[in-house]
């Protein structure tokens, strides 16, 4: 086991800088299974293109990371940013690095230049390009709306998509009959 407090670390892959870390403290177990890095006290991740300008960024209260999984747990806070102006908040959010996907299934709100959705599943690539938000609820500006009327997909690059909520039979016990 290894705690790490004041971090400030750059990550890179193949010599080339890809990912920013600040962190207050850093614990590194590889005594449990799965074998895990965990950031109590909150992470903030810059994430770099080859030219060293940030792509985006994700912060959170608490995350873990599953290195022998590729797979990250962010919770509590949950916000990423992206160079599209894309921002994501939600209160739980897992990243899949071998999946390349991102996931929640709590409450999440999606805010880009264009429209603000809200939902309680999301699922997207790691670019937050093609994504998806389901039982959601959502404001578009009424120029997206017009300019996609005759079109049955939304903008380009974008999968959000709406579902119509199931209701329960005993929400439907007092629905108007008809009588014969």
């Amino acid at each position: 086991m290894m705690i790490s407090y004041g971090v400030n670390t750059l990550i890179s892959d193949s010599g080339v800088i890809k990912y920013k870390i600040v962190t207050e403290r850093w614990d590194v177990n590889t005594i449990k299974n799965p074998t895990r890095w965990t950031f109590e006290k909150g992470v903030f991740f810059e994430q770099f293109d080859q030219q060293f300008h940030v792509e985006a960024y994700v912060q959170a209260d608490t995350a873990w990371y599953f290195d022998q999984l590729k797979l990250w747990h962010l919770r509590g806070r949950v916000r990423i940013r992206n160079v599209n102006g894309l921002i994501y908040e939600s209160e739980e959010l897992y990243w899949d690095g071998l999946k390349h996907e991102l996931y929640s299934n709590v409450f999440s709100k999606v805010v880009t230049p264009e429209r603000t959705l809200q939902g309680t599943y999301f699922r997207s690539d790691e670019r937050m390009t093609h994504y998806t938000v389901s039982n959601s609820k959502g404001s578009f500006t009424t120029e997206s709306m017009e300019s996609n009327e005759n079109q049955q997909s939304s903008a380009p690059g974008d999968t959000a998509q709406q579902s119509e909520p199931i209701l329960r039979p005993q929400a439907q016990k007092h629905a108007k009959t008809v009588q014969q």
